[in-house]
Formats: C-alpha cells, sequence, structure tokens
C-alpha cells in the first residue's frame, strides 16, 4: 500500500513537471502560500485555515479530512497555549511543480526542540507533500502526505544543508554540526585540518559563488555511521575576481551521537578541468 501511495505522489509530481511551466514567480507565490498555511495552524486561526482547505480534503494515509485537519490544528494550538514546548518548526528545501491549475509542493520539517528538565536540546525532521488545485482563482489544499524520515533521506537533506552553510557562511551550523573531533583533508593543498582550521577556511574564503551544489551522491549507512559520495561543484569567482569553476570528487563520513548525524570527516579530490 506505501508503495502504491508513493507511486502516485510521484506521477502527480512527474505530471505538474511535464505538463506545467511553473515560473519561478509562481513557486515564489506557491511557497509563500504554504508558509500561511503553516503560520495560521500554529496562530490557531480558524477562518484562515477553512479557506485552505478544499472541502474534499483528504491527508494520506490516514484519510483525515477537511474537518478533523482543522480540529486538530486548533486542539494542538490550544494545547500550546497551556503548556507551552518551546519546540519551533521550520520548512526547507522546497520543491515545487505546477501547472496553471494545479500544484505539488514538498519540502523538509525541522523540529527544534529546547532540553527541559535536563534533556539536551534536539532536533527532529520530516517530510510533506501538499498536492493543491487553484478553484474560484484562489488556490486550496486537496491532499497532503508525509511523515518522519530515514536516516537516507536525512543524510541526501543535510548534505544540501552542507552546500547552503558554504555558500552562506553559516559558521553557526559548522559549529552545531561538525564533531568536535572533526578532520578534514583538503582537496588544494592535500593538508589535514582540524575541526576550527577548516571553520575558518570556509568563513575567510573571499570568493563570490552563484553555485554551490553536489550531485552523484552516493549515500551508505551502516548503523550510526555513514558515507556520503559525490561531486561537489563551486562556481563563480575567486578572491581576485576572477571566474573559477571547481568540481571536487568529495567523501564525507557522519556518525549519529545522541540522535543526531554529525560530520566526522570530510576529504576532496579536485576533479581536473576540461580543456
Amino acid at each position: 500500500m506505501k508503495s502504491t501511495l508513493l507511486m502516485g505522489f510521484l506521477l502527480i509530481f512527474a505530471a505538474t513537471n511535464v505538463w506545467g511551466q511553473c515560473s519561478e514567480a509562481n513557486k515564489k507565490d506557491l511557497e509563500a502560500f504554504d508558509r500561511e498555511w503553516g503560520r495560521a495552524g500554529l496562530a490557531g486561526e480558524k477562518d484562515k485555515l477553512m479557506a485552505i482547505y478544499a472541502d474534499d480534503y483528504a491527508s494520506l494515509p490516514t484519510m483525515g479530512t477537511k474537518t478533523s485537519a482543522v480540529a486538530d490544528a486548533m486542539a494542538d494550538f490550544e494545547a500550546e497555549k497551556v503548556k507551552p514546548s518551546g519546540a519551533k518548526t521550520t520548512h526547507e528545501h522546497y520543491m515545487i511543480a505546477c501547472t496553471p491549475t494545479t500544484a505539488t509542493i514538498s519540502h523538509r520539517n525541522t523540529t527544534w526542540t529546547p532540553g527541559i528538565n535536563g534533556a539536551k536540546p534536539a532536533s527532529s525532521f520530516s517530510r510533506s507533500v501538499h498536492v493543491l488545485e487553484k478553484r474560484g482563482g484562489r488556490w486550496q489544499a486537496v491532499s497532503n502526505a508525509g511523515g518522519s524520515m530515514d536516516d537516507y533521506t536525512t543524510l541526501w537533506y543535510l548534505d544540501q544543508d552542507f552546500n547552503n552553510a558554504i555558500r552562506g557562511r553559516d559558521r553557526g551550523w559548522f559549529e552545531s554540526t561538525y564533531s568536535p573531533n572533526f578532520r578534514s583533508v583538503s582537496s588544494t593543498s592535500a593538508q589535514i585540518m582540524s575541526r576550527s582550521a577548516d571553520i575558518d577556511s570556509t568563513m575567510n574564503d573571499k570568493g563570490k559563488y552563484d553555485l554551490v551544489e553536489s550531485s552523484d551522491s552516493q549515500i551508505r549507512v551502516d548503523g550510526t555511521t555513514a558515507i556520503i559520495n559525490g561531486v561537489f561543484r563551486m562556481r563563480g569567482t575567486d578572491e581576485k575576481g576572477a571566474a573559477s569553476d571547481r568540481r571536487i570528487r568529495y567523501t564525507d563520513t557522519w556518525i549519529k551521537r545522541d540522535g543526531r548525524w554529525q560530520v566526522l570527516a570530510s576529504a576532496g579530490t579536485l576533479i581536473p578541468s576540461v580543456q
């Protein structure tokens, strides 16, 4: 049954890619709609939720209805007022496809929970898939599916986070995600770099990049250890303003500690450019 439902959503997503031309402006509007949907739920705005959900809305796999979806959102809102959990959820890595009247939105949800009664703060991940239709000139949610992610999916998203942290010089991400005993091998000097040296190198990079991505990724998981191999590419200009386009074959080693994945080691080999 699970494979049937997954195939159905894949077919929907593929169909919207084939038949629809989804402009960047369309995608921004749909992402804004999705974020407003989430905000309305957290704020307990029942009237807005009633307008967002279509009358024939159905969630998978529970086959929940519009009535139950709104009721659940309101119950969560009231419970949070009585006993605040301090948890915060963000939505990242949007993938959107659409036609003039249909849309499919997929994104990751990251929930951060502060430490309570001596417990350590923790982050958890899930993924949502929303199916929308434009009715009467406005978008409405007609279906929704989602759930927790396995280690492979979690690591795939974390690999994308790694790219974003490099491009955005996000020191906080490296400080929280690199293991305390992290080491790396430089793709340019072949030197072994300490955790602090690797982070400082990234922060001090004066290059400007319009593309930071990984491809050909292969993820292997063995218990609490995982290896990710792939091709990392950085395209833009170097510190002198000269055009730069580097491709690196990388191997990242991740370990799971205290229920979350951390980078233990990273090594890269520069791929010679083809003249």
